[in-house]
């Protein structure tokens, strides 16, 4: 059976509203939210970090942009916000921009990636997996 769910929270930023259908997903098409753009104007990564900065937005936001930015609070990627907001994240991406342009959000780059090579890294990850490995296996 096909039903569909209307969710509805309130972050302080105002009234937010989710509708998904149960098989289908969200019931407003991911072009519909971007307003038909495809291209974010920020540069903006998978693993880019998002924050509010305590401006607010002079324009009304739109339910899927109020949501964005109450993600934000606390640094958050790219990726997580596309997850929390069940949307392709191209399409998110789009979302964040706006709030970029209007001040309410800042971006950071992810930072620099571990060397999977260098020798400090590995040895730190075994000892890790060696320690999960005595709390799972208390026999050993």
């Amino acid at each position: 059976m096909n039903t569909a769910t209307h969710f509805s929270s309130d972050s302080g930023s105002g009234s937010e509203e989710t509708w998904l259908d149960e098989d289908a997903g969200r019931l407003v098409r991911p072009y519909t939210v971007s307003n038909g753009r495809t291209r974010p104007t920020a540069a903006l990564e998978l693993l880019s970090m998002i924050l509010t900065t305590g401006k607010v937005p002079a324009a009304h936001l739109d339910p899927d942009h109020a949501q964005a930015l109450g993600l934000c609070g606390v640094p958050t990627s790219v990726a997580e916000v596309s997850a929390h907001l069940r949307l392709p994240v191209v399409v998110t991406k789009v979302l964040l921009s706006d709030l970029v342009d209007c001040g309410a959000v800042t971006t950071r780059p992810p930072g620099p990636a571990a060397d999977p090579g260098d020798r400090s890294v590995l040895e730190a990850l075994l000892l890790g997996l060696r320690r999960l490995q005595s709390t799972a296996d208390p026999e050993r």
